[in-house]
């Protein structure tokens, strides 16, 4: 019997103690003519032995422009197969793959180039009124004078490969075609070589966290934090060599990058990339086309997909399994996507770029009132603990407070900012990761919102998400999300962002009216917005800043916004 909100997951599995680009190698040896890759919008069909084929070829080009152990290579581009190997051939070589975000412009690009350091930029072409190129000679203009290899920026002193993803010969940047025949430079015996003096402790990535306020933060991961990561959440749905993953959410964010990919491919598993940005339609068809027997989504993909015109259309009989995470889960549409989508063993895995991401995750047999209410249990091999954010102490069963991992997956710092990392790991090496949540006494989490969205309303606490749950029952409501906004005699009233189901339509009293009786008076929400959208990152995730900033516009409380609070 649990007492104290302190857990920490076994297994009899042991973590795997070997560096990425050793997993691949075994995983092409076993699986070698299944397929690895299948990107639908590019007529791209590779088995693992061939994607070994372009891993190594990559890596041997890398080697070939000069990059080594601990070297930065950025790659700003979306959902190609070409990521998923450039994913793969920088730990074959110990260089550090920098993830950037393709909703990045000019400002944002400038600052991530110069923050990690970055010496090699892998970069898309123009999609739709994204024009990457230009935007890159915005920011670097001496690259348009230069030769390929040799920029040289003041801005941008670490900075001196560009390689085009494509065959256009742009100024200062290899095409992909001429930066593959570097390869040719470079011997198997010389990979070899590389890979031998590489541990799985050496830091292989760093992706960007999409903090509200200030800058992103670059979190350092290792091999050996993602590979176990990825490992251990294919082993959590059941992945074999016979599954078949739809992976519409985005390879830059840890959940396209860690939870689809090293989840595959650890198990030799098929990648199916249904288009370069996600699309709901895509997703459907590419899930009947391809046989998929998983799917990977946020909940606003699923609302997306459950909610399409076209979505009877589509035999989606062949899933399974698969996970949606990324935000707090809503109970019914958990729901609707076991009895609808047939994924009667999907899974919700809770975590944040910090740890690699994943901390805890329902299983696939778990009953389904505990994986459509709870976050899951701890992961194997990893330490969790729920605390009081003023004292430090962890916190009864039950009760609230903030979520705190520790383990193998726990990143490594910010790269190249100390403070923020003493900010976020304490001097036992705890990562805090800011959500505030509850542990049962068997050892299920549940998410009550952030630390920083927590809504005080005259003395009491009040957690949006338990609203918005209640709101999701309502049968016109297709999303909802529930904000803190400023008031004069309260301090925060509560704001209900409404979106209704295709063809209804509702009044703000029946919202109130929905909620009284049923939920603490104080609970209900003062203001309510009917939108036919949210304000998300390319991720998926709700920005809720962006929310309570235009309640605030919308609403006139400015006067309001002005008073300052302790």
């Amino acid at each position: 019997m649990i007492e104290g909100s302190y857990t920490c997951g076994t297994s009899a599995v042991p973590l795997l103690g070997m560096t990425i680009g050793e997993m691949v190698d075994s995983i092409a040896g076993k699986y070698p003519d299944n397929e690895a890759v299948v990107s639908v919008h590019q007529n791209i069909r590779w088995t693992y032995r061939e994607f070994l084929g372009q891993v190594d070829r990559v890596a041997r080009a890398l080697m070939g422009l000069g990059v080594g152990k601990g070297d930065r290579v950025g790659i700003w581009a979306m959902n190609y197969a070409e990521w998923v190997v450039v994913q793969f051939a920088t730990p074959k070589i110990g260089a550090i793959m920098v993830n950037i975000n393709p909703a990045y412009r000019t400002y944002e690009l400038e600052y991530v180039l110069k923050q990690a350091e970055v010496s090699t930029l892998i970069i898309q072409g123009r999609f739709k009124t994204s024009d990457y190129v230009g935007m890159f000679y915005e920011a670097c203009p001496e690259a348009y004078e230069a030769k390929p290899g040799k920029i040289s920026s003041e801005k941008f002193p670490f900075l001196k490969n560009v390689i085009f993803l494509g065959d256009i010969p742009y100024h200062g940047m290899y095409t992909w075609g001429d930066f593959l025949e570097k390869a040719d430079e470079i011997s198997t015996d010389e990979i070899i070589e590389r890979g031998e003096a590489l541990s799985f402790d050496d830091p292989i990535n760093i992706q960007y966290t999409s903090g509200t306020t200030g800058f992103p933060k670059g979190v350092v991961l290792t091999h050996h934090s993602v590979l176990n990561n990825g490992f251990i959440i294919g082993e959590g749905m059941g992945f074999s060599e016979k599954d078949r993953l739809c992976i519409p959410v985005p390879f830059y964010h840890c959940f396209g990058m860690v939870l689809s990919n090293l989840a595959s491919v650890t198990h030799g598993t098929t990648m199916v990339l249904p288009s370069p940005v996600f699309d709901a339609e895509e997703v459907l068809r590419t899930v009947e086309k391809e046989h998929c027997t998983a799917l990977h989504g946020v909940p606003t993909m699923f609302i997306a997909e459950l909610t399409h015109p076209n979505f009877q259309k589509y035999d989606l009989r062949t899933l399974r399994t698969g996970i949606m995470a990324g935000s707090p889960c809503p109970i019914e549409v958990m729901k609707q996507v076991n009895l609808q989508m047939h994924m009667s063993e999907i899974v919700i895995v809770y975590g944040q770029t910090e740890t690699s991401p994943g901390v805890t995750m329902t299983t696939t047999k778990d009953p389904l009132e505990r994986r459509v209410t709870t976050i899951g249990r701890a992961f194997p091999h990893t330490e969790l603990k729920i605390i009081d954010p003023k004292t430090g102490r962890i916190v009864p069963t039950g009760e609230v407070g903030e979520i705190c991992a520790r383990g193998y997956c726990v990143m490594k710092c910010y790269y190249n900012n100390p403070s923020a990392t003493h900010a976020t790991l304490d001097k036992d090496h705890w990562n805090h990761t800011g959500d505030l949540g509850t542990m049962d006494e068997e050892g299920y989490f549940r998410i009550e919102g952030r630390l920083k969205d927590m809504v005080i309303r005259g003395g009491e606490n009040i957690y949006p998400r338990e609203i918005e749950e209640y709101l999701h029952h309502h049968e016109k409501i297709a999303d909802v999300y529930v904000v803190g906004v400023p008031d004069i005699k309260y301090g925060e009233e509560l704001c209900a962002w409404v979106k209704m189901k295709p063809g209804q339509t509702m009044m703000e009293q029946e919202v109130k009216d929905f909620c009284k009786g049923k939920i603490a008076n104080y609970k209900i929400p003062r203001y309510v917005m009917f939108v036919h959208d949210f304000p998300i990152n390319i991720s998926g995730k709700i920005q809720k800043y962006k929310m309570r900033e235009e309640s605030i516009r919308v609403l006139n409380l400015h006067e309001a916004a002005k008073i300052e609070t302790a």
